[in-house]
């Protein structure tokens, strides 16, 4: 079949040993740590103001122990050594891949090439996560992903803001003019993104390494200056400095070294757990003890001197000297690449959001070839742009803007922690006391974080909280309006054999109540069997009759020398409500009907041999379509493959035929045309008691004002390759 591919290749977790290792090892330090790896920035003056006294030596010890252990917990224990083991057979990762790991879609389970997508996601165990908690852990996950989407605002401002800052330690003359420097970097840095980061991407890993080693080097430089810094690998450091200080606050300070830490697990799909971990372990992990550690040391020989910029004060030599501008460019530098890195994260967050239906479509722009889920999307980069321009300009003050920064990513590590610890007893089928050790540990670690985070929301960080808010309520609406939408969709969908019928069937045939609609999604759809279809029948469709008899009446139908592809709604069996309302106002059928499903499934890609599935149906010229996709996979059709996969089927089932149909199949497919439902949603009258008149006029608002427009300015069509032109919209009325 000319969709097929060797049996080997389909796709799994990335395995590779020896010097393919190595260099996937290199390469994670471009994509992954560039975040993590330029805290140290501005990790010190988070926890100590850089207009404030310097601390003493007992404190920043202490500090520096709540550091170094917050590096060992969270990133090293929590997410390299335990979390990387949670991604999926594909080696995906991230709080989606957990949460669809919990909560398969139907798409899934009925999948039928669905053992070999992800064999992971089966087992004979009867152990399922409960439904009642389907609902709550999703909006608790959209919460995670939106403040993940206002996080990429602040780690941009953050970072460059923080890199081009340290001019004013070698040319104080120029502090004034950080923020439109900061501006002009940022500016070039959005502009560029409609060419893609293809041409780029392979600089970030050395750009990234040469940063690491640089900060390395300087720590141990710096080190020697005070070696009884060491003493901030006794925990008990860290806990007497929160006790002796009793500044719970500072923790939010601590939490900014560990920004980032989420990349470990939700890139996991781009490369595999051993590179991962043995990157982190070896390069990235003790590169940032010993950049923590020397800045500790310098911190209390130079206190005064260095406290109004940590960072770049502490730069061994001369503060206008070589290895000064050699760390400030690679500085510069490096949070670009962080801050590209959280961008396309953000790009590829929101094609998985789109492909998951909770967010409305949004055009997306392709910008590689070669390389899957290089998606460029433009209104969300001016969004971005704009956001992070503003924020900039807003909070003129580093302190301010690290005030802001970290809510967003102690809320991400918090469900995170939640959803693993829920996967250990459902997905993994370990024994419960082991999910809820994992819950206690870290939740407790991270319910530190998070309440240090939520004091700041009056010194800034309301500001991440207030946009990642508004995203949630937009995904959190938009998966209800829609579901209500494919509800509808699902209930009114028609059995062929009872809508269209030959010469021979029986004129008066009942029609089906929403009941036994319901009902008939449980039971085999006669309709998409292998029957031979006889295409000399003269066809008829069965519409209401206006006769007080209440029967079906049947009109003939004609047949139109055109290819239609209508589509349904996945998981649902029965022709889609676009259909019989096409027929009703066109009475004729297409020459070729193919009845398309779109099928999400919760692994990242599926191989094109997975991709379409196709069946035959009792009317001649009708097929039944699956179309198959992982969530970071491209919304891409292609009516040739599906064309293809009908002849094949057609050469094994009716070898006789075959060659005329197919060669009618061919004259048709340059032409082939599109038919989606445009529903106009009308909300029906609930009975909610005294609170009737309210209830149902806020639901009609958001149903028929708010849904309606939003679904006519973002039509599911916008991605589709196919021109205006070979799309119709079939009109329908619903009410939900």
């Amino acid at each position: 079949m000319p969709g097929d591919v060797e049996k080997g290749a389909r796709r799994t977790a990335v395995s590779v040993g020896g010097l393919a290792l190595l260099l996937l090892s290199f390469q994670t330090l471009g994509i992954i740590y560039s975040d993590i790896g330029t805290s140290p920035l501005y990790v010190l003056n988070g926890i100590w103001s850089s207009s404030g006294p310097a601390p003493s030596k007992e404190d920043v010890i202490g500090g520096l122990s709540a550091i170094v252990w917050s590096l060992t917990l969270v990133p090293l224990l929590k997410y390299v050594l335990i979390c990387l083991h949670f991604g999926t057979y594909e080696g995906e990762g991230g709080t989606f891949a957990l949460f669809q790991g919990l909560y398969p879609p139907v798409a899934f389970e009925t999948a039928p090439t669905r053992d070999s997508l992800a064999p992971s996601m089966h087992s004979n165990s009867s152990i399922k996560a409960p439904k009642s908690l389907k609902w709550p852990l999703l909006i608790w996950a959209l919460f995670g992903t939106s403040l993940t989407m206002a996080d990429g605002i602040f780690t941009a401002a953050v970072s460059v803001t923080s890199a081009v800052g340290g001019i004013a330690v070698a040319k104080p003359e120029v502090e004034k003019h950080i923020v439109p420097i900061s501006i002009a970097f940022l500016l070039l840095l959005f502009l560029s993104q409609p060419f893609g980061t293809a041409r780029l991407s392979f600089l970030f890993a050395p750009l990234t390494s040469i940063w690491l080693a640089l900060i390395a080097i300087t720590g141990i430089v710096n080190i020697t200056k005070f070696p009884g810094i060491f003493r901030a690998f006794d925990p008990s450091r860290a806990i007497l400095f929160f006790v002796r200080t009793g500044d719970y606050d500072m923790l939010a300070g601590v939490l900014l070294a560990v920004t980032g830490c989420e990349a470990l697990f939700a890139n996991l799909g781009q490369f595999n757990m051993l590179s991962i971990q043995l990157s982190f372990s070896v390069v990235v992990y003790p590169a940032l003890i010993l950049a923590y550690l020397g800045q500790g040391s310098r911190l209390i020989v130079d206190g005064p001197d260095v406290i109004g910029n940590v960072f770049y004060s502490t730069i061994p030599g001369a503060h206008d000297g070589p290895l000064f501008w050699i760390v400030y460019v690679f500085a510069i530098l490096a949070t670009l690449v962080a801050s590209q890195a959280m961008i396309t994260a953000v790009f590829s967050l929101v094609q998985q959001l789109v492909n998951m239906k909770s967010l409305p479509p949004i055009r997306m722009i392709h910008t590689s070839e070669k390389i899957q889920g290089q998606v460029y999307i433009p209104a969300v980069n001016w969004i971005l742009m704009i956001a992070v321009i503003v924020i900039v300009a807003a909070f003129t003050d580093a302190q301010q803007l690290t005030n802001a920064y970290g809510f967003a990513v102690a809320t991400v590590m918090f469900t995170t922690t939640c959803l693993v610890s829920i996967q250990t007893r459902y997905v993994k089928h370990l024994p419960i006391v082991c999910g809820v050790a994992f819950f206690l540990f870290f939740g407790f670690i991270d319910g530190l974080f998070w309440g240090a985070s939520l004091k700041k929301i009056p010194k800034g960080a309301w500001v991440p909280l207030m946009i990642g808010g508004i995203l949630w309520i937009l995904m959190t609406f938009w998966n209800w309006a829609k579901g209500l939408e494919d509800k509808f969709d699902g209930v009114h969908r028609r059995r062929l054999t009872r809508f269209i019928v030959s010469s021979e069937a029986t004129i008066q045939l009942p029609d089906v109540s929403e009941s036994e609609r319901i009902e008939e999604k449980s039971s085999t759809d006669d309709d998409m069997v292998e029957k031979p279809a006889d295409s000399d029948a003269t066809l008829y469709c069965m519409v209401p009759a206006l006769t007080e008899a209440g029967v079906e009446e049947k009109r003939p139908l004609g047949r139109l020398s055109v290819l239609a592809v209508f589509h349904r709604l996945a998981h649902e069996k029965g022709v889609p409500y676009s259909f019989i309302n096409f027929i009703r106002q066109w009475p004729a059928l297409p020459r070729f009907a193919i009845f398309l499903s779109v099928n999400v499934l919760p692994v990242a890609h599926v191989t094109l041999e997975d991709r379409y599935v196709v069946e035959k149906v009792e009317i001649s010229g009708c097929y039944g379509a699956s179309y198959y996709l992982g969530f970071r996979d491209d919304f891409d059709v292609q009516v040739p493959e599906i064309i293809k996969h009908i002849c094949d089927l057609e050469t094994r089932t009716n070898p006789e035929g075959a060659p005329e149909l197919i060669r009618q199949l061919n004259l048709l497919a340059s032409t082939s045309t599109h038919v989606v439902p445009h529903y106009q949603l009308i909300s029906r009258r609930l009975e909610a008691g005294w609170f009737s008149p309210v209830v149902n006029w806020v639901r009609r608002v958001l149903i028929e004002d708010v849904y309606g427009r939003l679904r006519v300015m973002f039509p599911e069509t916008v991605n589709w390759l196919a021109s205006a032109e070979e799309i119709i919209n079939v009109g329908i009325n619903a009410r939900v």
